[in-house]
This record gives structure tokens, sequence and C-alpha cells, in this order.
């Protein structure tokens, strides 16, 4: 995995790779593999928010929990599927708050790539995911690698915004000490699953929140249309 990692996150992922939990995911993902089981997204994409969102470019931080786990859906950036598959509901949700905080009417289609180049790291807890198994990856290793890919966006002295819906994101960030200072802002809400967006995911307006910091600081505002 290594040597697929972009040249701009290596400094501060490289370590994390070389260290003993990341090698035996490695070893773990190609045993399932072999084994038989379907592995999202595939091999290849796994590391795409990284990919779209090099870390010097990064803006804004939107966490996910895992990988859509149905054929065709996952593709290597949180809450995004490709284009031509049928948009998520948590996405849905998404497009609707959107819509209601910023004017955006909803896209029909779900790939977030857009985003994603213009500084929006798309970033799930775990990077994969077995078919049909929601939740599956999780506590296999990831968290080491995605924990130190939001701690190097968190200590650069560049101020971003981190966007965490739902409890395991917000217990994620809970462990990236320099999310505690002033310098960043974060935005807490439910999240946008159908089960909990009516708790107070609608009508938080994370979007316009994030670019009213994000031009304060002189850092630009995200075009949010996809």
């Amino acid at each position: 995995m290594s040597s697929s990692l972009p040249q701009s996150w290596r400094p501060a992922l490289e370590p994390v790779l070389a260290s003993r939990p990341l090698r035996s995911l490695g070893g773990w993902l190609r045993a399932e593999e072999d084994a038989g089981k379907t592995i999202y997204p595939p091999r290849g994409s796994r590391l795409a928010a990284l990919d779209l969102t090099p870390l010097d470019d990064v803006r804004v931080v939107i966490l996910g929990q895992d990988p859509y786990h149905g054929p065709g859906q996952a593709h290597g950036l949180a809450f995004s599927v490709p284009q031509g598959v049928r948009v998520p509901p948590s996405l849905v949700n998404i497009y609707k708050e959107l819509q209601s905080d910023l004017g955006i009417p909803p896209a029909g289609h779900g790939n977030l790539e857009n985003w994603a180049r213009q500084g929006v790291l798309l970033l799930n807890n775990a990077l994969t995911v077995e078919a049909g198994q929601a939740g599956s990856h999780q506590m296999k290793g990831w968290e080491a690698f995605t924990d130190a890919a939001v701690a190097a966006v968190a200590a650069r002295e560049a101020p971003s915004v981190f966007i965490l819906w739902g409890s395991h994101a917000q217990k994620k960030a809970a462990r990236i000490p320099e999310l505690n200072s002033d310098r960043h802002l974060v935005l807490r809400s439910p999240h946008p699953s159908p089960l909990s967006a009516h708790a107070g995911f609608f009508g938080s307006r994370p979007f316009g929140k994030a670019n009213a910091f994000l031009d304060q600081q002189g850092r630009g505002s995200i075009d949010w249309r996809v």
C-alpha cells in the first residue's frame, strides 16, 4: 500500500503504514480476498480520498464511517458513489440540507469528486468493507491510518473545517488533540442517515458555516455544486 500512497501524504502516513497494525491489516486483507471474499472498494481506489485531495490542499474534512457495502457503490470517497449509481439515502439528505443551506438543488448523481478536487477530504474511518457486511472492517487497523491523516490536517497552520456527522466521526475527532485549538472550525451534528437526520442534521447549515469561516481565514469558499 505504501507504493500507492500519494506523495503529499507520505511524510505523515508512511510511518503508520510501516507499523505492525497496518502490516497486519494488509496481510489480513490479502487473506480475505484469497479466500474469495469481495472487498469494497476495489484495489486501486481505496486511497482515492488522498489521491484527489493532497494534504496541502485540504480545506474541509468530512468524516464517514466505512464504505458502502453494495455492488458498485464504493469508490474511495466518503458518502460518494460513482456516476450512474443510485444516490444513497444519507447523500439524499445531505443534498436536502445543501439546498436548504445554500439554495443548491439536489444533483442527479452522487459523485462528489468535485468537492474532493477543491480540498474537501472525504475520508472514511475504515477504508474497506466486506460486501454486504456493514462495519465489517472496523477495528481491523484502518483507524490508526485515518487517525494519522486527520491529525496531519489538524497539525497544519492553515485553518480548516472539520465536519463531524454522527457519533463515530465525533469520537474519532476526540482522539486528535489539535482539534481542541482555536485555529480550526469543528462542526458537529447528527448523522445524515434517515434514522437520525431529523434529530439535528437538518437545519445545521454546515456548508454555509464552512464557507463563511474559510472566507474569513482567507482560504476561499467551496463551490458545493457537484
